[in-house]
């Protein structure tokens, strides 16, 4: 059950999990402040934000890690 789970801090999925979810608690932070209910560009704009740092992330933590 144990190699299911990340064993260290360097792991890149580890890493990039924790990117994302910050990346998008920032996000719903940001969509509370703003009025208006999101359109369909909003939307795409949003999951490229979330992802891309949990890629680049994942990306230097593999690399470096």
């Amino acid at each position: 059950m144990s190699d299911g789970f990340p064993s260290s801090w360097t792991d890149p999925t580890y890493v990039s999990t924790v990117v994302m979810v910050l990346a998008a608690g920032a996000l719903f932070f940001y969509a509370a402040l703003t009025p208006g209910e999101p359109a369909p560009e909003t939307v795409g704009f949003v999951l490229l934000w979330v992802s891309l740092p949990a890629t680049v992330a994942y990306e230097l933590a593999r690399r470096f890690g």
